[in-house]
C-alpha cells in the first residue's frame, strides 16, 4: 500500500509530537494532566483541557494506523497542529521549533512506509526561513508540501510572502492553509468568539473565507499562477458567499481591472484546492454543485472533536483519491 495505489487518502490529519515540547521556549508547547486525570495542553498562556493526546491517535503512530484500519483510510498525510503554528512569536524560537517539528515527524513517517506522509511546519513570520525550511522539508525529508495557518504578522498577499510562493512553485510541492485559534500567541480576535468555542465552530470559516478573498483580490494565484494552494474545510464559507464575492470584484473601486471582468473571480477560484471536511453530506453535495469536484480531496481531522466517527463514516469516491494525487505530484519526478 502506497499514495500510488492508496483507495483512500486522507489530507487533513493533524499530528501532536512528545519532541516539540518546549521547543518554542516559554510559549511551550507543554502537555500534562491535573490532579483528576485530565489532559491539558498548553501553548503560551493558552490551555487545552479535556483532549487526551498522550496514549491517542494524535500522539502514537502505531495506535493512529490501528484506527486508520478501522476507518478504511490507506494513507494519511499528517500536518502540525493548529495550536502550534507559532507564526507571531520571535523568528528564531519559530524556526526552532519547526525544524524540531519536522525532524521528529520524518522518522514517525520514516516507521510507517506507505501509510502515512508528511506536511512541513513553517515559520511564516521569517519567509526566507520558510523558504529555507520549506526546501529542507521537501528535498531532505521528503515531505509532499508546507502547511501554514491562515494567520501571520502579514496578510497572505503581503509581497514579503512572495518569494515564499516562489519557492512552492520551484520545488512543485501544494500549500496547504488551514486555520489556528486566534489569540494563542498573537492579536487575541473577536472577543465574541471566545464563547460557545466560537473561534473554532465559526471562526475557523471566516479565517479560511478571508483566505480565499485574499488570495484572490490581492493578486497571488495572478503572480503566481502555478501554485497549487488547498485550503481545509471546503474553504469556510466561500463557496456560499461566491456570487457575493464575484460581485464585488466587479463592483468595488479597489478591484484590479483583471478582476472586473465577468467569470475572472470564478476562474481563479477554480484554481484553488479544498478538502471536503464539512461535517455533513448536504453540504458536501452543495460545495460539490457550486464548485465541483476537480480540486477536491479528503479530509477528516482524524481523532479530533468534529472527525467522523469510526466505521460510520462514508467512503469517499476514488475520484478523490486521484485528485489528491495529482495535487500531491504522485509519481511525479521532481
Amino acid at each position: 500500500m502506497g499514495l500510488k495505489d492508496a483507495a483512500v487518502i486522507d489530507v487533513h490529519a493533524h499530528v501532536v509530537i512528545a519532541e516539540t515540547m518546549g521547543a518554542a521556549g516559554p510559549f511551550g508547547p507543554e502537555i500534562g494532566q491535573h490532579p483528576d486525570g485530565m489532559p491539558w495542553f498548553r501553548v503560551g498562556s493558552y490551555r487545552l483541557d479535556g483532549v487526551r493526546y498522550v496514549g491517542g491517535p494524535f500522539m502514537e503512530a502505531d495506535l493512529r494506523v490501528q484506527r486508520m484500519d478501522q476507518a478504511g483510510i490507506d494513507v494519511q498525510v499528517l500536518s502540525p497542529n493548529p495550536l502550534t503554528y507559532f507564526h507571531f512569536i520571535d523568528p528564531a524560537a519559530a524556526v526552532t521549533f519547526c525544524r524540531t517539528h519536522n525532524e521528529a515527524l520524518a522518522r514517525i513517517v520514516a516507521a510507517h512506509p506507505g501509510r502515512l506522509a508528511a506536511f512541513a511546519a513553517l515559520p511564516l513570520q521569517d519567509p526566507a526561513a520558510a523558504v529555507a525550511e520549506l526546501e529542507h522539508a521537501v528535498t531532505s525529508l521528503g515531505f509532499l508540501g508546507g502547511y501554514i495557518g491562515t494567520d501571520s504578522p502579514v496578510p497572505l498577499d503581503h509581497p514579503s510572502l512572495d518569494q515564499f510562493y516562489a519557492a512552492c512553485v520551484r520545488l512543485d510541492v501544494p500549500l496547504f492553509i488551514h486555520p489556528g485559534p486566534a489569540g494563542l500567541d498573537g492579536p487575541p480576535g473577536d472577543p465574541n468568539l471566545k464563547r460557545f468555542d466560537l473561534d473554532v465552530v465559526i471562526g475557523f470559516a471566516a479565517q479560511e473565507t478571508i483566505a480565499v478573498a485574499t488570495l484572490i483580490y490581492g493578486g497571488v494565484l495572478d503572480r503566481h499562477p502555478q501554485i497549487d494552494i488547498c485550503l481545509s474545510h471546503g474553504g469556510g464559507s466561500s463557496a456560499y458567499l461566491l456570487g457575493r464575492m464575484e460581485r464585488a470584484a466587479r463592483k468595488r473601486p479597489w478591484s484590479p481591472p483583471e478582476l472586473r471582468q465577468d467569470g475572472a473571480f470564478e476562474e481563479r477560484y477554480a484554481r484553488l484546492w479544498f478538502d471536503n471536511h464539512l461535517n455533513s453530506e448536504r453540504s458536501e453535495h452543495f460545495f460539490e454543485q457550486i464548485v465541483g469536484r476537480e480540486r477536491l480531496v479528503y479530509g477528516t481531522n482524524f481523532s479530533g472533536w468534529d472527525a467522523p466517527d469510526l466505521g460510520t463514516a462514508h467512503r469517499p469516491a476514488p475520484d478523490l483519491a486521484d485528485n489528491a494525487r495529482r495535487l500531491l505530484r504522485v509519481g511525479k519526478a521532481r
